[in-house]
């Protein structure tokens, strides 16, 4: 496996989250070689200038945590975010719409906005099915409906909901997908244990606010 950093996209979506800690998380990221900073919105550009040249990317949320904005104010959110200078575009599906069937809209909104994240170049766009609200038949589709839409990846969980990140979901995500897509594990993982675990199930990313944790807790090798 190739070391555990390169998967971990460290993550601060606290609502209190304070410009100080945002700029620890930069300098934890630069220091153990994370994949990406995941932050919310507004602290994407300072984000930029604190990882520039350390090969850390910066990614964020799009109509987080509910995924019930509407789809001209995630479009809105996600521009100024890769005009900041985001690179990795977390966006929550309109969960509700799902359930009810409404597969034109949910499709037709993730290729509104992976035809905008794509326009960017080497910008990448991961959609957030929220698994805990999902049957599994639900899960399905909405892994279907996010690879035939264009997205890069799709991801378990905000973190914000009843529970994160399965083993049985990333299991069942990555049958779905198949693999070449993207497959993100997140919310609820805090150990090495737990994130190998999730990438032995499929994940090639993981989503955590315990990255230097989940680092200093891998074995050595000699």
């Amino acid at each position: 496996m190739k070391n555990i950093a390169s998967y971990i996209d460290h993550t601060l979506l606290k609502p209190d989250a304070t410009p100080d800690q945002i700029t620890k998380l930069c300098e934890e990221a630069r220091q153990y070689h994370f994949a990406s900073v995941c932050i919310n919105p507004s602290y994407v550009a300072p984000a930029v200038t604190l990882l520039c040249g350390s090969g850390v990317k910066v990614c964020t949320v799009i109509g987080f945590p509910l995924g019930a904005t509407s789809t001209p104010a995630k479009f809105f959110e996600a521009n100024v975010a890769l005009e900041d200078g985001a690179t990795e575009i977390d966006v929550v599906i309109h969960v509700g719409r799902l359930c009810a069937g409404n597969i034109a809209y949910v499709e037709s909104e993730i290729r509104l906005l992976a035809a905008l994240v794509h326009s960017y170049e080497g910008s990448i766009l991961k959609v957030i099915i929220e698994t805990c609200l999902l049957s599994d038949d639900e899960k399905i589709l909405a892994c279907q409906i996010a690879k035939r839409a264009g997205a890069d990846f799709v991801k378990t969980s905000t973190g914000f909901s009843s529970h994160g990140a399965t083993v049985k979901d990333v299991e069942l995500m990555r049958h779905t997908v198949g693999p070449v897509m993207g497959v993100k594990a997140s919310g609820g993982i805090s150990t090495y244990v737990d994130a190998k675990a999730m990438i032995d199930a499929g994940a090639t990313r993981i989503g955590t606010s315990k990255g230097v944790a989940i680092v200093n807790g891998a074995p050595t090798i000699p």
